[in-house]
């Protein structure tokens, strides 16, 4: 694994480098933990945790460089010595950062580091976002030849849920949204008992984590045809449309306002453009939503190895929703799917 301990130090160039968010942590040791403090100084790098996972951190960072250490609290004493100490100011807990300023320490912020390092995926990272992506894949053609009517949105959730986990997702992404017929409309639908009927509109947004990193993807179909959807599926024509362009158009260095105009201006074309009513993407790592943002409303510069989603979609309110998603990347200048599942309408 690459050290991403002395990356960071590296870049922020300061005495020392104090971590506690739990992502943060994440990718500087490569091991999940619901509590802990890494601390990185010209001599190299400890995690101080506690006794439920002090075994496992010693067996899983050995050889790494990483050394590990029981933290006898309170934080203060692993600041002994220093001047000047590099925190990621917007994901420091509010008592932790007092304490340094009562400390008299200086106070860098590493987070602009944390960013643009776990941005640009390495080598392991990617494999770790392919694979889970591959589950999420898998489960997903799997989860279609189980969905009957009658079924809620809770049991398809579950359902999808439990094949990821069955092929070898360390967990989900984030919670999975299912919603049925009108409730597809609501972008970020609460799932619930709404029964599945006959004719159905099914929106599924699930992903799931593999070696800590995520998979996204959102699929949009219809339970049966009871020709009465054919609005429906010419929107649905449209919004593959812009979903497809995204990833013919979109390059290296193009930013994330130019990224989400290729989706919204195809839309446009068709004057639906306005029921697209959230960004085009967003970056995807160990977080679900990480840097890059595609939005009308951001510059953030999209570069190779970066990985994020392409979610074009359109809401129509109290009748359905649409939304087509897949985790892609850039590599070599050109969009590379992850996800790829069938995304022609499906009628089951």
């Amino acid at each position: 694994m690459i050290n991403n301990c002395a990356k960071i130090y590296n870049a922020v160039k300061a005495e020392a480098v104090l971590t506690e968010a739990e992502d943060l942590r994440k990718y500087l040791t490569g091991i999940s933990t619901s509590f802990g403090y890494v601390l990185t100084d010209a001599n190299g790098t400890v995690f101080y945790t506690d006794s439920r996972y002090l075994e496992g951190a010693e067996k899983a960072l050995k050889d790494t460089g990483i050394v590990v250490k029981n933290f006898v609290g309170p934080l203060e004493n692993l600041l002994s010595g220093y001047k000047e100490i590099a925190v990621p100011v917007g994901r420091t807990l509010y008592g932790d950062y007092e304490k340094l300023k009562n400390l008299g320490l200086k106070i860098c912020d590493s987070l602009p580091a944390f960013t643009a390092a776990m941005a640009v995926k390495e080598d392991y990272e990617l494999e770790y976002i392919k694979k889970a992506c591959e589950i999420a894949d898998r489960a997903f053609v799997a989860l279609l030849e189980l969905i009957k009517e009658g079924m809620t949105e809770n049991d398809v959730a579950a359902l999808l849920e439990y094949l990821m986990r069955k092929f070898g997702a360390g967990g989900t992404s984030f919670d999975t949204i299912v919603a049925f017929g009108e409730n597809s409309s609501v972008p970020h639908h609460e799932t619930g008992l709404r029964k599945l009927s006959f004719g159905d509109v099914v929106l599924i947004d699930f992903g799931c984590k593999y070696g800590g990193y995520c998979s996204d993807c959102t699929r949009t179909f219809l339970f049966g045809d009871d020709g009465k959807h054919e609005d429906f599926k010419t929107a649905y024509s449209h919004v593959l449309e812009a979903h497809m362009l995204v990833k013919e158009r979109l390059t290296n260095r193009m930013n994330g306002k130019e990224a989400d105009a290729i989706a919204r201006d195809c839309l446009k074309k068709y004057s639906i453009d306005k029921y697209f009513t959230h960004a085009l993407g967003h970056g995807i790592g160990i977080n679900v939503h990480e840097f890059p943002r595609l939005s009308p409303k951001t510059e953030d510069k999209l570069s190779n190895g970066m990985v994020f989603s392409d979610e074009p979609g359109v809401y129509f309110e109290g009748q359905y929703g649409i939304r087509i998603e897949d985790t892609v990347m850039l590599d070599k200048g050109r969009v590379i799917s992850l996800t790829d599942s069938d995304k022609k309408l499906l009628i089951l």
